[in-house]
């Protein structure tokens, strides 16, 4: 078993590739890591992730309450949305909250990551919808993000960032790069043209190879409401068919903002 100190050096590293990759400016995001079903490791706020080192984290319960902090430190001001991930979620051992540019952009442009186009992101991440927008630190994130913690490993946060979480830290940061990498190939496919999506029937055979791989978290594969119904799966719905929302009103959503966007 990995010990403590070891898990905040992981923390502290991937602190320092997610500022690297510009994922993050000056002291945004935020990295937990749950110890056991009390007790979770979680970066500090104020702090820049890019130049953490291991006495900066700090250990809180599973109601955010710190229970060891060294000097100033104090836990991120996001914790409330990593506990409620954690509570939600008992299959999830970590949780990262970022700002990659990418994504963002989408996030703040109110379009979801749904869009089949690439194989490898149909099947590791299926969609990625968005929260609607929370203040930050209240329990209004938490509370947006609840809705989606059941069908998907990957959010985006409206007007704010996204938020990645799976068994393991270096997991839930590779859903992070995952999402970052999606946003951007589909923002440069809508430059020259517009992306070239792969069909239902493709889909549902990229769908079918990661349940032969016995891939662990939440996915549209197993969980999508629409394909529990027999209906088309969720990519391509942009993003709301957990929430019922019919073709028809997608359409129009799908219109204005393509109408937002001068396209």
């Amino acid at each position: 078993m990995v010990n403590e100190f070891e898990i905040k050096k992981q923390i502290c590293e991937i602190g320092k590739r997610i500022y690297d990759k510009g994922m993050v400016a000056a002291n945004d995001g935020n990295i937990s890591v749950k110890l056991n079903d009390n007790e979770f490791l979680c970066t500090p706020t104020g702090v820049s992730k890019g130049f953490m080192t291991p006495e900066y984290i700090c250990k809180v319960d599973k109601d955010g309450k710190v229970l060891q902090a060294n000097g100033n430190f104090k836990p991120s001001s996001e914790i409330k949305m990593h506990m409620r991930v954690y509570k939600e979620r008992p299959d999830v051992g970590a949780v990262v909250h970022a700002h990659p540019l990418y994504a963002t952009g989408f996030a703040i442009a109110g379009i979801p990551l749904t869009q089949p186009i690439m194989p490898e992101a149909v099947i590791s991440l299926g969609c990625v919808p968005i929260a609607e927008y929370g203040t930050p630190s209240t329990e209004e994130i938490p509370n947006a993000v609840a809705k989606y913690l059941q069908s998907f490993d990957a959010v985006l946060l409206e007007n704010h960032g996204a938020l990645s979480y799976a068994d393991n830290l270096l997991n839930a940061y590779h859903k992070m790069e995952s999402v970052e990498f999606y946003a951007r190939l589909l923002y440069i496919s809508k430059q020259i043209g517009g992306p070239k999506e792969l069909s239902e029937s493709q889909v549902q055979r990229l769908y079918e190879i990661r349940r032969q791989f016995g891939m662990k978290g939440k996915h549209p594969a197993d969980l999508c409401p629409n394909a529990q119904d027999g209906k088309p799966s969720c990519h391509g719905c942009s993003g709301n068919c957990n929430h019922g929302a019919d073709k028809d009103m997608i359409a129009e959503i799908t219109r204005q903002v393509l109408a937002q966007l001068g396209k």
